[in-house]
């Protein structure tokens, strides 16, 4: 459990990092990044807690998800003049939020006993949501509706933790490459540039 406690506060801290990149990308003033990074660290783990009536939800009774949310905005803009591509930032902590908070999700779910479908619903409610509000404030279609691969990565993330769970895996193991797994799989499809099949035809002039 306390790995568990340790991957949800680096998920927490990694996507605050990508909502301030995503908020800075806009020019947006000192309170719009805090903002941007705050609903996208919690903004998944928000609508999750709601869904399995967890409330009042975590970050209203625990002030140091608060914290963590300020403090990595604050490294994050301190060191934002050295870093040269924002996209490409906002790509890898975007990508690492995805996996750390896939794996919390799922065992949110494995502890109310939840259908393995029904766990992997929710890390990927956590994972992407925050996200998808983060992209919606941004003005921004949000990546989970694009052809890009993105929810994709957390559901077979997802299976990858039952299938490794089926065979008895270690649990810390099993987390492990199940983030590893989700992380790489994004990194990897938007490097080489995977997209889902679109319902739409190229219709020509």
């Amino acid at each position: 459990m306390e790995l568990l406690k340790i991957i949800d506060i680096a998920g927490i801290a990694v996507f605050s990092i990508s909502g301030v990149f995503a908020a800075m990308e806009k020019k947006l003033d000192v309170f719009g990044v805090f903002i941007i990074a705050f609903i996208t660290a919690l903004g998944g783990g928000t609508l999750r807690d709601v869904l399995i009536g967890q409330l009042p939800v975590s970050w209203m009774y625990n002030l140091n998800y608060g914290l963590i949310v300020l403090l990595s905005t604050l490294a994050a803009m301190f060191f934002s003049n050295i870093i040269g591509n924002y996209q490409k930032t906002l790509l890898t902590f975007d990508s690492l939020g995805l996996g750390l908070f896939t794996v919390v999700g799922i065992q949110k779910g494995i502890l109310l006993d939840f259908h393995p479908a029904v766990c992997i619903a929710l890390g990927t409610i956590t994972a992407c949501f925050g996200g998808v509000i983060r992209d919606i404030l941004l003005n921004n279609i949000p990546l989970i509706f694009q052809k890009e691969v993105y929810a994709t990565a957390c559901i077979l993330g997802g299976v990858v933790y039952f299938v490794l769970m089926r065979f008895q895996m270690n649990e810390m193991i099993t987390e492990m490459v199940s983030i590893t797994f989700i992380v790489v799989f994004r990194l990897v499809a938007v490097r080489f540039n995977w997209q889902l099949p679109s319902i739409y035809k190229i219709q020509k002039k």
